[in-house]
């Protein structure tokens, strides 16, 4: 993958290279960052810098932004600088693959940021065993058509995917970011994690759409990158999703070769010892013959994901009805098409249209 940034031809440390491979360019642009952040992300990281405090001082460089822009009144760039920044801080954390407190405390600071975005972003909390499941609800300008559940995988949730949210609003759809079990503030000051039953968690965010009187209309639900797992077992266990977009997702889970891919599972299932992180994983496997998607399916691929292959994806077309289902292909594809977001966006927010409104 390339980062786009000035030095990308150098030859980094190990961790920063693996930093550079996992967050480039792209990804970092498609949830969020000022393009000109990125850039000097990259830079200050490839010429040493850490990354958690490269991005942490753009992230405080956009906060005194806003605030200047809010003395001045100037509310729309005030906005604009807090996803901003909002975003440097989600990718900030990212530098922790454990849940050490410099993570939690930057993830602390990612969600305050977010919510400085009030009243266009709504902060819902949702009680669940002995804590509470965080999520982000965008309304559009008018009355809901439908509404969208969207939640990411191992490391991106929640805020992360607010250009996805726009696309949607735009459209005339709600679109609820949810922080699932092993997400976000769910996981990191809750203590939920993934485990068996993780598609009982996300079922809660469905209670939540049906419970609000302001969301009528059908319900869909998009999982990006590991994500996607978790909406496919959704789809195939509630009859109320009415349509449901798998991205970038394996259907059979293994645990990682690489020590850090290892740790940062380990984390989302909130433990140390591998053979439990086998069991879910396993436990979690997407079995076509035993898993049927009786609701569309939308499955995208990217022929140049390193980490879901095609055949990793293919199981859930099975599962699915090949009359109501669609699969799209984009041979330069990065993971979870990072470098196709506005294309993807457009096709994921007319598909869900479709077929979860009456009219287009």
């Amino acid at each position: 993958m390339t980062t786009g940034d000035p030095g990308a031809g150098a030859e980094l440390p190990p961790l920063v290279a693996a930093q550079h491979r996992a967050m480039p360019f792209t990804r970092l642009t498609d949830c969020g960052m000022d393009p000109a952040d990125a850039r000097r992300l990259l830079a200050d990281t490839g010429a040493g810098l850490s990354w958690q405090d490269a991005a942490e001082i753009l992230a405080d460089t956009q906060l005194e932004r806003a605030h200047l822009a809010e003395t001045s009144g100037h509310t729309v760039t005030a906005r604009q600088a807090h996803r901003f920044a909002a975003a440097a801080l989600m990718f900030a954390q990212m530098a922790f693959q454990t849940d050490t407190v410099g993570k939690r405390e930057l993830y602390a600071r990612h969600t305050a940021a977010t919510a400085a975005l009030a009243p266009e972003v709504e902060r819902v909390e949702i009680p669940y065993r002995d804590g509470v499941l965080g999520g982000w609800l965008c309304l559009p300008a008018g009355p809901p058509r439908a509404t969208v559940i969207v939640w990411g995988g191992l490391s991106g949730w929640g805020a992360a995917y607010l250009p996805v949210a726009d696309a949607y609003t735009a459209r005339g759809l709600a679109c609820l970011l949810a922080e699932g079990p092993g997400q976000g503030e769910s996981r990191l000051w809750h203590g939920l994690y993934v485990d068996e039953h993780v598609t009982d968690g996300f079922a809660r965010f469905v209670d939540l759409v049906e419970a609000d009187p302001r969301l009528g209309g059908n319900i869909g639900v998009q999982g990006i990158s590991f994500g996607g797992l978790f909406a496919a077992h959704l789809a195939a266990a509630d009859p109320r999703v009415g349509a449901v977009v798998v991205n970038g997702a394996p259907a059979v889970p293994t645990v990682p070769e690489f020590r850090t891919a290892r740790e940062q599972m380990a984390a989302v299932v909130g433990t140390d010892d591998p053979a439990r992180v086998t069991e879910v994983m396993d436990a979690l496997r997407f079995d076509p013959d035993k898993h049927r998607i009786t609701c569309p399916l939308l499955l995208l691929h990217g022929g140049r994901d390193p980490l879901a292959r095609y055949e990793d994806q293919e199981p859930f077309l099975r599962a699915a009805d090949p009359d109501t289902s669609l699969l799209r292909i984009w041979p330069d594809g990065e993971h979870t098409l990072y470098n196709h977001a506005a294309e993807r966006d457009a096709l994921t927010g007319d598909w869900f249209t479709d077929h979860l409104t009456t009219n287009s």
